[in-house]
């Protein structure tokens, strides 16, 4: 359905001010896709108004040109009278249909539709490999700044990764890299998206997270943790785990969810690190861990329960639950994975430079503390 330049530049006005598709449709009294219409094809993102570059032939120099050939000037003269580069004229001419066929209005319409083609984005190898390790945009762009310090021309912005992905005119990051994208959707706008948490149990003898100490609440030291369940198909469960100063994620198979099999299976993780390493756990109220004492007894280390309904008390660990649903869809059978293929998936994420640490890594910020506890 047509929409006129003005009802087009209001589209996108009221879109970028985050209204939906269906209010924006009402004011112009259509449906809300034909607004989908006008804004997917960019992938949400607002093109910005094309401009003709500052060394490109103008119409009225092609209308010169044609008058030039039509008289029979050679292509010198042509360019001496334009100010031109004589080599400029020359490939005007040559790709346009040459001496006999160029024509003014035809050649400056080519042209323009020529500036669309899609062109190669800075370091378009490098960013594709990263997003194909399911690296974030700004994860790229991150890494990139802090790898190339001062090389403005070894730089891209998250913004021009998302536009090459995004974008179908333009794009040259090929549209397959969507799918290693955490958003699958066809259209990009910042949206905070609402979590919705399952009930919570009541735990016997359970200290509340308002009990943590304050040396745990800064982050500056290492070794408090944060946990919880995520669960797939039939009643399949994995355990994570989130250092909080380092980001450094742990996962662990567990046989079911009830807290005998997960309070075993926690322990047996928590055995593999340094004592210094592993002080406190942060738990929501899940009945899971209702065996809490026997984890202590068995590990020395402190737990604390969250308030009902309060996922933001374990930010760091339910952040991670969604990076995690990249490669642990909703849904799925949790049960086929071993702690093998758990472990080779918490290496990948550990890997990922974070913004949150300056882009670097959790596996080197965790790195760090053990050599500084050794």
């Amino acid at each position: 359905m047509y929409y006129s330049a003005e009802q087009r530049a209001e589209i996108w006005d009221r879109w970028q001010r985050d209204e939906s598709m269906r209010s924006i449709g009402r004011v112009f009294d259509r449906q809300s896709s034909s607004v989908f219409s006008v804004i997917s094809p960019t992938g949400g993102i607002h093109p910005p108004d094309r401009r003709r570059g500052r060394s490109a032939l103008s119409l009225s120099e092609r209308e010169e040109i044609s008058r030039g050939l039509s008289t029979k000037q050679s292509l010198r003269a042509i360019a001496r009278q334009l100010r031109r580069a004589p080599s400029t004229i020359c490939r005007e001419v040559r790709r346009n249909g040459g001496k006999l066929g160029y024509r003014a209005t035809a050649s400056d319409q080519a042209a323009w539709d020529r500036a669309l083609r899609p062109k190669m984005c800075k370091l378009a190898c490098a960013v594709s490999a990263k997003l194909r390790r399911k690296w974030s945009p700004e994860q790229v762009a991150g890494w990139l700044k802090r790898a190339f310090p001062g090389e403005a021309h070894k730089q891209v912005s998250h913004e021009t990764i998302y536009k090459s992905l995004y974008i179908q005119a333009r794009g040259v990051l090929k549209k397959e890299l969507l799918e290693h994208l955490r958003a699958r959707r066809t259209v990009r706008r910042s949206r905070h998206a609402s979590q919705k948490r399952k009930g919570n149990g009541q735990i016997k003898d359970a200290v509340s997270i308002s009990e943590r100490p304050a040396s745990i609440e800064d982050r500056a030291v290492p070794g408090h943790w944060e946990g919880d369940l995520i669960g797939g198909s039939k009643n399949s469960y994995i355990a994570t785990l989130v250092e909080r100063h380092s980001r450094y994620v742990m996962l662990v198979k567990v046989a079911n969810k009830d807290t005998e099999s997960v309070i075993t299976a926690l322990i047996k993780s928590a055995q593999k690190l340094p004592r210094e390493l592993y002080k406190s756990l942060t738990w929501d109220r899940g009945k899971e861990l209702a065996d809490h004492p026997r984890f202590t007894l068995a590990t020395d280390v402190d737990v604390y329960f969250c308030d009902p309904q309060s996922p933001w008390q374990r930010g760091s660990n339910e952040n991670t639950n969604r990076l995690l649903r990249q490669y642990l869809p909703r849904g799925t059978d949790l049960s086929v994975h071993s702690q093998a293929k758990l472990s080779a998936i918490a290496r990948q994420l550990n890997e990922r430079p974070r913004k949150t640490l300056q882009y670097q890594t959790p596996a080197e910020v965790l790195a760090e503390c053990v050599a500084s506890t050794g």
